[in-house]
């Protein structure tokens, strides 16, 4: 398992950032990000020595910006583990996905309720 550890700070203006805990050395970690099994190849890795860490910066590809859910896999190269993900979302199609799942979630909260409250007047 990796020692590196990694925080999502922010994303803004198509780069996603985080930071990069648990480096044992004072070399850059060696950061894979994947999409649909290509590399992004141009990553940055800043060292922050006042707060011991490293910042990784992934600007978006635009061919990972598409319909449906796309999964970018950050992993420790020299550990072969992943330590982390950027997910995207986009759509219309998965708007209305959305909307129906929050439906069916509203609609078995309901009938828990109901349910729950029928439990409590047939205990008392």
């Amino acid at each position: 398992m990796s020692p590196l550890q990694l925080t999502k700070t922010k994303m803004k203006e198509g780069v996603w950032q985080g930071i990069i805990t648990g480096a044992v050395d004072e070399d850059a970690p060696q950061i894979e990000v994947t999409h649909e099994a290509t590399v992004i190849s141009d990553i940055v890795m800043t060292h922050n020595q006042s707060a011991d860490h490293w910042t990784l910066s992934v600007p978006i590809p635009a061919q990972a910006i598409a319909d449906g859910v796309q999964t970018l896999i950050i992993r420790d190269k020299e550990a072969g583990d992943k330590i982390g993900h950027i997910t995207l979302i986009a759509g219309e199609a998965l708007e209305d996905d959305i909307r129906a799942e929050m439906d069916l979630l509203r609609a078995e909260l309901d009938m828990l309720k109901s349910a729950f409250r029928r439990h409590c007047v047939e205990t008392t």
